[in-house]
C-alpha cells in the first residue's frame, strides 16, 4: 500500500494555495538569446507573439507544421509586401492569418508599444539587427516594465554562425525542442555536402564572386553588394572569394559601378523575389512561389544587358546568375549555399541536387509545398 509524507505534502501544496513560490509551479526557464540577453520565461504562458519581421514566418514553419502563425497576433508587412507568393501560400493554408494585426513597414517609423500592449503580447521576438534601435529608443526598457518578454534571434546577419542557436532557443521558448533538434541535425547534413568539398579547395583556384544586393530593385541604380557576412559569408563557404568582403568590414555597402568594370569577376550573381507588387517599375528577377522560368530567363537577361554589363567576363562567359533574396534571412539559406557551390564547381558536385533538396525540405519540415522558381542562370 503507498504510504504519504503528508508533512512534505502540505509543505509544498499550502505556500501554492496562497501564491508563493512553489517548486511545483516553478515552470521557468533561462535562454540566452542571440544579443546576449538572459532572458526567463515560462513557455506554457507564451500565447501571444508579436514577429518583429513578417519573414520570421520561415523559421517559426520550420517549429511548428500544424500552425506555425496559430499564437502570432501581430507582425510587420514585410511578408505581405516583399515576399507576397509565400504569403500567399501560408493564406491558402492558414486563413485566420489575415486576421493578425499588420504592424506597418519594417522600414518606417518606431515599433508601437502601444499596439504592442494592447494586443496582450507575451512574447516579442525580434532580428538582431533591430537590436541597436529598440535600445536607444528605449523599447526594451519599456517593454520590460510592461511584462513582455522579448528575444533576439538572427538568420541574417551572420546565418552560419547564429542559425542553429537560434532555432535551438526559439524550440525551448515556444515548447518545439523536438522539432527544432530534428531540423537542426538535417541542416547540419545539409552544410556538410558542401563544406566537406571545398575545404580542400586552395585560395588561389577559388573564383572571384560578385553580389549584387536586390539587383534591379531600383532600376536606374546600382549597385550594392555583401560584405563578409550574409550571402557574403555563404559565397566564402560555397568555395568562392567573396568581392565584397575584401572591399569593406560591414554587413554590406554601395559600388561604384565602375569598381564592378575595372576588376576580374569570375561570377555574378543577383538577387530578386517578387517585389513587383510593392514596387511596379522593379526590374528585378521575381522569384518565389509563383515565379515562371520563362520570366526569370527574361529578367535576368535584362539585367545583363545594362549599359557596360555585356563587356564584362562574367557575363560573356554566361557565369550570370540570379538567386531569391529571401534566403538572405532564412534558415532555408543551405539550399543557396549548395547553388553556389554547384555553379562554382559543377563537376565536384555533379550529384548534388538543390533543387531535390528543397523540396525535401518543404515535404519533411514545411506546411506549404514548392512551386515556383528560385534561382536562375543566363542562357
Amino acid at each position: 500500500m503507498l504510504s504519504l509524507n503528508f508533512s512534505l505534502v502540505k509543505k509544498l501544496i499550502v505556500p501554492c494555495l496562497f501564491g508563493m513560490s512553489c517548486s511545483l509551479a516553478a515552470q521557468n526557464i533561462e535562454v540566452t538569446d542571440i544579443a546576449g540577453r538572459t532572458v526567463s520565461l515560462d513557455p506554457d504562458k507564451i500565447k501571444k507573439i508579436v514577429l518583429g519581421e513578417g519573414r520570421l514566418t520561415y523559421s517559426l514553419a520550420l517549429l511548428d507544421k500544424e500552425n506555425p502563425l496559430g499564437r502570432v497576433v501581430g507582425w510587420k508587412d514585410d511578408l505581405i509586401k516583399y515576399d507576397p507568393d509565400a504569403y500567399r501560400k501560408y493564406l491558402a493554408a492558414f486563413p485566420a492569418i489575415k486576421d493578425i494585426e499588420n504592424l506597418g513597414s519594417p522600414y518606417a517609423g518606431d515599433f508601437s508599444l502601444e499596439k504592442i500592449i494592447t494586443l496582450n503580447t507575451d512574447l516579442f521576438i525580434l532580428n538582431l539587427g533591430n537590436l541597436l534601435k529598440a535600445q536607444e529608443s528605449g523599447l526594451l526598457v519599456k517593454l520590460e516594465k510592461a511584462g513582455i518578454k522579448v528575444i533576439f534571434v538572427d538568420f541574417r546577419q551572420r546565418p552560419t554562425q547564429n542559425t542553429i542557436p537560434s532555432l535551438l532557443m526559439l524550440g525551448k521558448v515556444l515548447g518545439k525542442e523536438a522539432n527544432a533538434n530534428k531540423f537542426v541535425d538535417y541542416y547540419v547534413n545539409q552544410m556538410r555536402k558542401v563544406s566537406a568539398v571545398v575545404l580542400q579547395k586552395k585560395a588561389e583556384d577559388r573564383p572571384i564572386v560578385f553580389i549584387e544586393k536586390a539587383a534591379g530593385f531600383n532600376p536606374d541604380k546600382c549597385c550594392s553588394t555583401f560584405g563578409a557576412a550574409n550571402l557574403g559569408r555563404l559565397v566564402d563557404e560555397a568555395g568562392g572569394i567573396n568581392w565584397g568582403s575584401r572591399k569593406f568590414p560591414g554587413f554590406s555597402g554601395k559600388v561604384n559601378p565602375e569598381a564592378i568594370f575595372t576588376e576580374k569577376l569570375d561570377y555574378i550573381i543577383g538577387t530578386g523575389a517578387n517585389w513587383a507588387e510593392a514596387k511596379p517599375n522593379t526590374a528585378a528577377v521575381l522569384f518565389g512561389y509563383e515565379a515562371t522560368q520563362e520570366q526569370a530567363q527574361l529578367r535576368l537577361k535584362a539585367l545583363s544587358e545594362r549599359k557596360g554589363w555585356p563587356e564584362l567576363e562574367a557575363v560573356k562567359s554566361k557565369h550570370f546568375y540570379s538567386i531569391y533574396h529571401q534566403f538572405y534571412n532564412s534558415p532555408y539559406h543551405f539550399i543557396a549555399l549548395q547553388t553556389f557551390a554547384k555553379w562554382f564547381y559543377p563537376e565536384d558536385f555533379k550529384d548534388l541536387d538543390p533543387n531535390a533538396n528543397f523540396k525535401e525540405l518543404h515535404d519533411k519540415f514545411l506546411p506549404i509545398d514548392l512551386s515556383g522558381v528560385f534561382w536562375q542562370k543566363l542562357k
